[in-house]
């Protein structure tokens, strides 16, 4: 039996988690004091997932760059893949909170978004 100690972060008390692993099985969880660290510790050793936040040009705007970022998680495994297909990518100005920026970034199936606004110069 394996354990792996995790910090919890899906709420601020930051729980100190331990999970009791056989080979990929979870046995258990403990150091959780809300439901959530549990889940936390399966997702995060099964099927670990990030949420991408980013910056891209914008041409045509009152600012250069706009700050994005991916609409739902993606698997922790692409968000190299994810950062680097933003490389190239410009926005035409106007943008507005919530345009879709780019879809089906590094074929996850989540879209790219704006995170703020940028008006026309």
């Amino acid at each position: 039996m394996e354990e792996k100690n995790l910090i919890c972060i899906n709420c601020p008390l930051g729980c100190m988690l331990t999970v009791k692993m056989e080979k990929d099985r979870i046995l258990g969880v403990s150091g959780n004091t809300c439901k959530r660290g549990e889940a936390y510790a399966q997702k995060e050793l099964t099927n670990p997932t990030r949420i991408v936040t980013s910056t891209v040009k914008v041409s045509g705007g009152r600012d250069r760059m706009v700050s994005v970022k991916t609409k739902s998680d993606i698997p922790k495994g692409k968000v190299l893949e994810c950062v680097r297909a933003l490389k190239g990518i410009a926005a035409k100005a106007p943008v507005h909170i919530g345009d879709v920026i780019v879809c089906d970034v590094a074929g996850t199936g989540v879209e790219i978004v704006a995170t703020r606004d940028v008006e026309v110069l």
